[in-house]
């Protein structure tokens, strides 16, 4: 075979996966780094799944979103104090809310190619560590004190300080193209989509309940490890029933009459970190391994929010994925009754309801609700940004296997910047 001949792919294995439960913002990890819960989450992999050997693993890759400078190199600093290979490759990767499921695709495809063997993949986000810039005004007069060939010239640049230039650039939760948070843009395809209140705190009462049940059973036991207190996800209630969340006052789409988008039916800003391990199935075999699932196809999307269709829902910020999932399964020929489970990123209770409604306008069959985040999701576990996709994709995984047969589930989320990246996992 020619060298420059297409080179055949293999199947990429889902092996395990190991997060840190998730905790709501300055709280029990106020003081904790991207790169400590990160490490934690990854440590808490290689005990699992033993990896402590020289070249263990061929390439770590994770990210973050909220990032200080410090953390330029998070992923390779990162390994240098796990116990991991100190040898081990790293890179950092970012695509906002789809880091983490991006992270596990960069891997997979390296594994698929022949390139390495074996990767972990994963994210880590601290809300409460989120860093604060220097007020641009008073960054701008230090720069021109640095420039200052004499010192009466850097004396007369600091001059020009003022008490107000004292006040540092605390992060803003909004589109940079729009000023609009998130939470403001959600409201706007809630609306465009007609998502009701009632529908919105019912889906997030049962993602409660159901993670709540996932943790009862067992589910989380090898997927989850214990850090600075928490044995569970933070964020997690029980109890919570659309009753008690029909109680709470919208907070988001106050502009608009009768808003509907609550603290309860929104994810809470999180910190967390989640890892994920994925290999060849000769690596697997050689270890005797069971696969717990194998990532078979993966599709990224984009919509323009700003100039788009905004109004209408079709290119609200969250909508990506109304478009990726579609391309993914006509690619991949299957439709929405090929899949036994579906998880959608709960970054908002009504944007999981207008992506269910966008796939149907293009011709997907309804979703089985009782096949929609059967473990719970972002609304009950929280959203570290970057850790959420290797969460999904470890606990897909775990949920495949459970089944003891074949089985295969489908993974959507949006992200940040009109983006979305979504995956199927399969068990053969």
């Amino acid at each position: 075979m020619s060298p420059l001949a297409p080179q055949p792919t293999r199947r990429v294995a889902v092996l395990g996966g190991a997060r840190v439960p998730f905790a709501r913002s300055d709280g029990p990890y106020a003081t904790a780094s991207n790169q400590e819960m990160l490490t934690a989450a990854l440590d808490g992999l290689v005990e699992r799944h033993g990896l402590q050997g020289p070249g263990a693993v061929g390439e770590f890759v994770a990210g973050a979103v909220l990032k200080h400078s410090r953390d330029f190199n998070l992923a390779r600093e990162t390994v240098l104090g796990s116990t991991l290979d100190p040898r081990t490759p790293a890179y950092d990767i970012q695509q906002a809310c789809g880091t983490g499921l991006q992270a596990v695709i960069a891997a997979a495809n390296k594994i698929a190619l022949g390139q390495i063997e074996s990767a972990v993949a994963g994210g880590a986000d601290t809300a409460s560590d989120a860093p604060l810039g220097v007020n641009d005004r008073l960054r701008r007069i230090l720069l021109e004190a640095r420039r200052a060939k004499s010192t009466g010239a850097r004396l007369k640049a600091l001059g020009k300080i003022r008490p107000g230039h004292l006040a540092p650039d605390i992060p803003r939760n909004a589109e940079p193209r729009t000023g609009l948070s998130m939470g403001e843009h959600a409201a706007v395809t809630a609306r465009a989509w007609g998502i009701s209140r009632e529908e919105q705190d019912v889906l997030a009462a049962a993602s409660h309940q159901r993670l709540a049940a996932a943790y009862e059973r067992g589910l989380f036991q090898d997927l989850v490890i214990p850090f600075r207190g928490l044995a569970r996800d933070q964020n997690l209630r029980p109890g919570s029933t659309p009753e008690k969340l029909a109680a709470l006052k919208p907070v988001f789409g106050l502009d608009a009459p009768g808003p509907t988008m609550t603290a309860g039916n929104s994810t809470p800003l999180t910190d967390g970190a989640a890892t994920v391990l994925l290999a060849s199935e000769e690596w697997a075999e050689a270890r005797g391994v069971e696969p717990l699932a194998y990532l078979t196809a993966y599709e990224t999307a984009a919509v323009d929010f700003v100039g788009g269709d905004v109004a209408g829902g079709e290119d609200g910020l969250l909508m990506a994925p109304a478009y990726a999932v579609p391309r993914m399964l006509e690619r991949a020929g299957l439709g929405i009754g090929d899949f036994d489970l579906v998880e959608i990123h709960e970054a908002f209770a009504s944007q999981v309801l207008a992506t269910l409604a966008a796939w149907e306008k293009r011709g997907l069959a309804p979703v089985d609700r009782a096949r929609l985040n059967v473990a719970g999701s972002s609304l009950a576990t929280g959203h570290p940004f970057a850790a959420t996709g290797a969460r999904i994709v470890a606990t897909l995984a775990t949920l495949l296997a459970e089944r003891e047969g074949p089985g295969r589930g489908l993974i959507s989320v949006c992200a940040a910047g009109g983006q979305g990246v979504t995956a199927i996992l399969e068990r053969t």
